[in-house]
């Protein structure tokens, strides 16, 4: 399980969990090399960078000046594996954290204060890594969707199963303002908040298989202008193309962190 936890702060503007609780709200990766994670991100993105208050081996990327992601060059040092996590806005850390017990996820780190909030890292019951937050956002969360991941994409061994788990640990489907909607669109559970579609789960990951691709295992969208051009910058900076249509690619960084980019078209 990554143990990854780069929080997703501080914010630029008051925004609290509470107000789009359930839906992911920030993404985070573990590298190995923090100059050469940059590079690559940069090249394939246009992302800059600012220090992050963690320390010398954490940063924050930044998308036409809004923070979008936290990148955490541990990876060797805390050994820990490489790889991109969602977060989830949460009310209630401790909380999510005990509903997700009882139902059998697991807990590596947290609940963990981080001014202005709380961060844990977790794995639901088949295994798939996830963080939550509670307390202020990164950024106004339309400006991060708009900025940064189209959506993220639960693969899993049971879509249904996998969206009871996280609707009880994360509230959706309640009714409550501010909660995230759930229907179900061509064999995949769907997730929306404020009309959004934000997260997809879908069937057919194996628990014991080898290859990262298939084990249940939560995948990052990034939305992009040109799926090609980032296919070519992926390439030309030492990392891999795993799949590739026109609307969208899977890649690995030069780390093996695996990710996709969507066509803003397609999504």
């Amino acid at each position: 399980m990554n143990h990854d936890i780069t929080r997703p702060g501080p914010a630029t503007s008051v925004v609290s969990s509470h107000s789009v609780f359930g839906a992911p709200c920030w993404v985070s990766l573990t590298s190995r090399d923090l100059r050469a994670t940059e590079e690559f991100y940069t090249a394939v993105f246009g992302w800059r960078w600012r220090a992050a208050k963690l320390g010398e081996h954490f940063r924050i990327a930044l998308a036409d000046g809004t923070p979008v992601a936290g990148i955490a060059a541990v990876a060797t040092m805390w050994q820990m594996v490489v790889t991109w996590t969602p977060y989830f806005a949460v009310p209630a850390a401790d909380q999510a954290v005990a509903r997700a017990q009882e139902r059998g996820g697991t807990t590596a780190v947290g609940p963990i204060s981080f001014p202005p909030g709380r961060a844990a890292l977790l794995a639901d019951r088949d295994g798939a890594t996830f963080g939550i937050w509670e307390g202020e956002l990164v950024s106004e969360w339309e400006s991060w969707r708009r900025a940064a991941p189209t959506f993220i994409r639960l693969h899993t061994r049971d879509a249904f199963d996998a969206a009871i788990f996280y609707g009880e640990v994360l509230g959706w489907a309640t009714g409550k303002p501010g909660c995230c909607e759930v229907g179900y669109e061509r064999e995949e559970v769907v997730l929306r908040s404020q009309g959004d579609v934000v997260a997809r789960i879908e069937s057919g990951a194996l628990g014991a298989a080898p290859d990262p691709r298939i084990r249940p295992h939560w995948q990052v969208h990034f939305a992009v202008v040109d799926v090609e051009a980032c296919v070519r910058a992926a390439e030309r900076h030492g990392g891999s193309v795993l799949s590739k249509g026109s609307e969208e690619a899977v890649l690995r960084d030069r780390d093996g962190a695996q990710f996709t980019v969507t066509s803003r078209r397609e999504h």
